[in-house]
């Protein structure tokens, strides 16, 4: 199936396909895991796959997830994020950005280390199931975004909402937790994406090879919050909708 969808108002446009929650209880979580090994383990090969079919790491238990699954009668888990925080028994610990760019990291524009460790996460598995992943020719990546799909006018116009869905879920979750500094390694060509739709994403040091070429970038919650441009605040606002009762219906 393919979510090539029409810009018109974004916050129902998604609503009709999609919802989007975060793994407060250990089910979401294993719907989280699942996605991760459809991508990971049995689309791509990055890792083996398990007998368990769920992809995890020693990052889990230390990380906040959200999952995107479609509406309907057929409804299942299509997506996920997870945002990883600094270990609560070794704060000073590095996240893995910090390993991985620990010789390209630009620490004039931002030092990682400097920051309190609290207050900082990295977003990481970004993944979206097969099917989800618009073109054939992009089927080797664990999420696809094209100049395209920000492109007014286009050959097929679309909006790429699952991957744009799950970034604005961590800066939702973000807010709410205290998270004030978002990390990410992306493909070199998403700030530039992202800064059309007002999302400030700033590259913070030079390129590394981890599964393809990508570069450490530096995301601000507040800031996107603030700077949203007026056609993407009906998405956050559901986005947001959506995050808020999982949270109250858990007590939180």
């Amino acid at each position: 199936m393919s979510a090539e969808l029409v810009p018109g108002n974004l916050g129902d446009s998604f609503s009709k396909y999609f919802e989007i929650v975060p793994a407060l209880d250990e089910a979401v979580r294993h719907e989280a895991f699942f996605v991760r090994h459809e991508v990971y383990c049995k689309d791509l090969h990055f890792e083996d796959e398990r007998a368990n079919r769920e992809e995890t790491d020693d990052y889990d238990e230390h990380s906040l997830h959200c999952v995107l699954r479609t509406r309907g009668d057929n409804a299942r888990p299509v997506g996920c994020t997870r945002m990883i925080l600094a270990k609560p028994d070794d704060p000073g610990a590095p996240l893995p950005f910090e390993k991985y760019c620990a010789t390209t990291l630009d620490r004039s524009v931002i030092d990682p280390a400097a920051l309190p460790r609290s207050a900082i996460a990295e977003v990481s598995r970004l993944a979206v199931v097969s099917d989800f992943r618009r073109r054939k020719d992009e089927q080797d990546k664990p999420v696809s975004i094209s100049d395209d799909d920000f492109r007014a006018g286009g050959a097929t116009p679309r909006f790429p909402f699952i991957p744009v869905s799950l970034y604005l879920a961590c800066v939702v979750i973000s807010l709410r937790e205290g998270i004030e500094h978002l990390f990410v390694l992306t493909e070199p060509r998403l700030a530039m994406h992202f800064s059309r739709i007002g999302f400030d994403i700033r590259q913070i040091g030079g390129p590394v090879e981890h599964r393809g070429k990508r570069v450490p970038s530096y995301l601000r919650p507040a800031v996107i919050r603030r700077d949203l441009k007026p056609m993407m605040r009906p998405l956050y606002e559901v986005v947001e909708a959506s995050i808020a009762r999982a949270y109250a219906a858990a007590g939180r």
